[in-house]
């Protein structure tokens, strides 16, 4: 059994890495040429990068495929950019519009995952004959009575939040070679024993098709005439004003409400149908109990878990009930704030990712 977990030595093991001209794909596929691997690479383009081509940290741009062709070829390995344009508009761009007009706060970066990445990319790869798959991705993988998923080594960078959506069988096809790594900078000392030019590249920060926080201005220009503008009221029925589009809105949010009051007022929920932008105290923020929708679970379904209800939210102890139509009820010990329809509600048993789902409006 070789390091991947394949029955047959490393040179009988073809590979093909996700390579995104990134720091952390470059080295993985470097890391496993140099343990004797058949590597394919394959970036992906995922819309037009034209005027993206002088943007920096940004990721599937032009110059991240340029980047992940030059390591390849550094490397020798076959390399492949692969037209993914129309497939992304339709899997991610298109569902970050309509989430964001139907008042939720959407994660593209979880869909893209969930669908181009390790749904077409990866029937790709087997189409090319691997054996696996493997991305730059920190999150750890174990064999512990099959496949399981679990938190990366380093708390700071584990992604396992954005994969909650990767099922079993994609993930008995998939590999995470940096996973256990305590560190980034232990990443980046690795590009550079390799002589990897990516080696001190920045870490993507934005959404790779909103790449100054712009995101309105990108619904506008895929949804000519969909800001529609509405009243902003408070939970007990008075109109405070009015807003230009409930887009500009996020749940939680106290600042930019252009309303001025005694106690500071948040955004408590947002009406697509009626247009309006709901406004209370803190206190009507707590939330003890949602249902999540388009569940995916690893295993069978853990009755008590922490769930984490934002990518950067420390994680909750919660019970979860299964419902009808791949859904479930999550019912939290203690009420959390600010628990946003269109983020994700993602399970852990310990650091072993159980799975998760889409939070509704209820």
């Amino acid at each position: 059994m070789n390091s991947l977990g394949i029955d047959k030595s490393p040179a009988q093991t073809r590979v093909v890495v996700a390579m995104s001209g990134g720091v952390d794909s470059s080295a993985v596929a470097a890391l496993l040429h140099e343990q004797g691997y058949e590597v394919i690479g394959i970036t992906l383009q995922l819309y037009d990068h034209g005027a993206m081509v002088n943007k920096k940290g940004a990721c599937c741009a032009g110059q991240d495929i340029h980047d992940a062709r030059r390591v390849a070829e550094a490397l020798g390995i076959p390399h492949y950019v692969l037209n993914y344009e129309s497939k992304f508009k339709e899997s991610v761009m298109d569902d970050f519009v309509e989430t964001y007009l139907a008042g939720e706060t959407p994660i593209p970066c979880i869909k893209c995952n969930q669908s181009v990445k390790f749904k077409d990319l990866l029937q790709t790869a087997r189409e090319l004959g691997a054996d696996v798959m493997a991305t730059g991705h920190y999150v750890q993988r174990k064999e512990d009575g099959g496949g399981r998923m679990y938190k990366a080594a380093d708390p700071a960078r584990d992604q396992s939040y954005f994969l909650f959506a990767t099922t079993q069988e994609q993930l008995d096809f998939l590999r995470f070679p940096l996973g256990h790594l305590k560190s980034k900078e232990e990443t980046r000392a690795l590009a550079a024993r390799f002589g990897l030019q990516v080696a001190d590249k920045p870490d993507s920060q934005d959404i790779c098709f909103v790449p100054t926080g712009g995101y309105a201005k990108v619904i506008e220009k895929l949804r000519p005439g969909a800001l529609e503008p509405g009243e902003v009221v408070h939970i007990d029925g008075s109109i405070r004003g009015h807003h230009e589009g409930i887009i500009n809105y996020t749940v939680g949010q106290r600042r930019g409400l252009g309303i001025s009051n005694e106690e500071p007022l948040y955004v408590i929920k947002l009406d697509a149908k009626k247009k309006q932008v709901i406004i209370g105290p803190k206190e009507a923020l707590l939330k003890q109990s949602f249902v999540i929708r388009e569940c995916n679970w690893l295993g069978e379904l853990a009755k008590n878990a922490t769930v984490k209800l934002r990518s950067a939210h420390p994680g909750a102890l919660a019970t979860i009930e299964s419902l009808e139509g791949n859904r479930a009820r999550v019912t939290l010990l203690e009420p959390q704030a600010a628990i946003s329809p269109g983020q994700a509600c993602v399970a852990y048993d310990g650091e072993r990712l159980i799975g998760g789902g889409w939070i509704t409006a209820d």
